[in-house]
């Protein structure tokens, strides 16, 4: 058997499953507790927060045996179906590569049938602002009144290029980054689970990577794993993903703001010599510098920074030494 992927090895199967995305397992939940399931929702947000993996949690729970049901049970034929992607009446429908008017008509067409085995028959479109705006058109009116056993749920990174006509018909839930502790906490219990030695520090460093994205975070931990026999340490981290460090984006700070030229070449070329993009570096020293005035300019910067509550405190030092009007002069420069 080929080797499964953490991201898809450890895909959620419940509304409980799913990472900081309360606001809308919860209201879905409710909804179906509440026999009050719209026919039409839209999932919104950026990239790996799991706008498709609710979708078909939510399919699970509409067509389960035990169901509708706000945890599905995921041994029925149905959830089990459609966890291995296989399920007769839950079509997954890619936008960017079926986004012609054809493509609507033939469904159109198929959604007068009643589902084969299940109590409803749901179309996963995701990417869905890939439609052309004929096959919008064409969607228009079944998307408003379609037949009481059709559900549409559809997902998208980008909502502003869908047509409001299309907007209005559907209810909307806005999925949100997840922050880098709660990516380093999830990753933790999967390096548990997977028998993988990896400290605090690391996972921290993979998170702040991930850019919110807990699929990108996976897919980074794969590579890591895949990579280092034994342990992973903080220097295989830094390598395989060719990234800078927090320690060298701090000393270069502390450098500077000392006007200590030597320092700031010595940490270049040791940058350099580690071959390390500098591009790369150059955009993390922006930011760093970017949330080093934010802590110079609040008392409470875990409101505002996703970062590690560990490093708050060492990167308030650097900030210290500094004036906030002297961080935005340098911050400009690096811009």
């Amino acid at each position: 058997m080929s080797y499964l992927v953490l991201a898809r090895k450890y895909r959620p199967q419940t509304f409980a499953d799913v990472i900081q995305q309360e606001h809308v397992t919860r209201t879905i939940a409710n909804a179906i507790n509440g026999d009050r399931v719209a026919h039409a929702i839209l999932f919104t947000g950026p990239r790996g927060t799991g706008k498709t993996t609710i979708a078909r949690i939510l399919a699970k729970a509409m067509n389960c045996e035990k169901g509708p049901a706000e945890v599905p049970c995921n041994t029925c034929r149905s959830c089990t179906e459609i966890t291995s992607g296989s399920g007769a009446d839950v079509y997954e429908i890619d936008g960017a590569s079926n986004n012609g008017v054809d493509q609507i008509r033939e469904l159109r067409e198929n959604i007068k049938y009643m589902p084969a085995h299940s109590r409803f028959k749901i179309y996963i479109i995701d990417e869905v602002h890939m439609l052309s705006v004929a096959a919008f058109n064409a969607l228009l009116k079944t998307l408003e009144e379609p037949p009481a056993h059709i559900l549409f749920l559809m997902a998208t990174t980008e909502p502003q290029k869908i047509p409001v006509t299309i907007l209005s018909r559907c209810q909307r839930h806005d999925l949100k980054r997840i922050a880098a502790g709660k990516i380093a906490a999830h990753m933790a219990a999967i390096c548990t689970s997977e028998g993988v030695d990896i400290d605090g520090q690391g996972l921290d460093t993979i998170a702040g990577q991930a850019g919110g994205s807990m699929r990108d975070a996976l897919s980074l931990l794969d590579q890591i794993v895949s990579g280092v026999s034994g342990p992973v340490t903080m220097e295989n981290i830094l390598e395989i993903l060719g990234i800078a460090d927090r320690k060298s984006l701090s000393d270069f700070a502390v450098a500077l703001l000392d006007g200590n030229l030597d320092g700031i070449l010595d940490i270049i070329g040791e940058v350099h010599a580690l071959g390390r993009s500098i591009p790369d570096f150059y955009s993390s020293l922006i930011q760093f510098f970017r949330d080093l005035m934010v802590i110079r300019m609040t008392n409470a910067p875990e409101r505002v920074l996703d970062l590690p509550e560990r490093e708050i405190p060492a990167m308030q030092a650097v900030a210290r030494n500094a004036s906030a009007l002297h961080l935005n002069q340098i911050l400009e420069m690096l811009f």
